[in-house]
């Protein structure tokens, strides 16, 4: 089943908020508790639900192990993806530290930065190259998506290379938004521009 991307991105939500209840002690749960986590109707969290084959009783509230393992069959990959980052500024190892070990069908295996001396290191399991290898490694380690966390300047030539070395979707924290084919998925975040958003509404 193809789902729209706004039900994918409740689902991740709906699993992290689960995990964190599970991981407090809490094993039942119902709609309309899981709508007020999110902004949500507990009509539309039992759409969502429905949407993943659930066989839950909303009534008797949902068993929240179950229920993050049907998310997690849903959304996540049958088979592990591999993963590459590019710049490993404060930014780039911040993000190495966060995602290590989050999700096991999901591996970021390389690093790449232009500054020799972040290259042939290891953080958290995931090893450092020049970005002069960028396209060897792609190939070699089977590498589908990639992070993207450098200058500006450099966003849009990176991208490119990725997407001619077989990258199919791009999660950019370049504050740039990148002139990539339709067929790319591509995922933007700008952090400062959230925060400015943040700081206008919260006048």
């Amino acid at each position: 089943m193809i789902v729209s991307e706004r039900v994918i991105q409740r689902l991740v939500l709906y699993r992290k908020i689960l995990q964190n209840l599970l991981t407090d002690g809490v094993t039942k749960i119902y709609s309309h508790a899981l709508g007020d986590f999110v902004d949500s109707t507990p009509a539309q969290v039992r759409r969502d639900i429905m949407n993943i084959g659930y066989k839950g009783t909303p009534v008797h509230g949902y068993d929240i192990s179950l229920l993050i393992s049907s998310i997690s069959d849903f959304v996540d990959p049958t088979q592990t993806r591999n993963v590459c980052i590019i710049g490993l500024g404060n930014l780039g190892k911040a993000i190495l530290d966060y995602c290590h070990a989050r999700n096991s069908k999901i591996n970021i295996i390389d690093a790449f930065d232009k500054d020799p001396s972040k290259t042939n290191i290891e953080i958290n399991g995931c090893k450092s190259y020049h970005i002069n290898e960028l396209e060897t490694k792609i190939e070699d380690d089977r590498i589908e998506l990639a992070i993207l966390s450098v200058p500006i300047s450099e966003a849009q030539a990176i991208a490119e290379r990725l997407i001619r070395a077989g990258i199919k979707g791009i999660l950019n924290y370049s504050p740039i938004e990148l002139r990539l084919p339709e067929y790319i998925y591509v995922e933007n975040r700008d952090m400062m521009l959230a925060l400015e958003k943040v700081a206008y509404f919260a006048k």
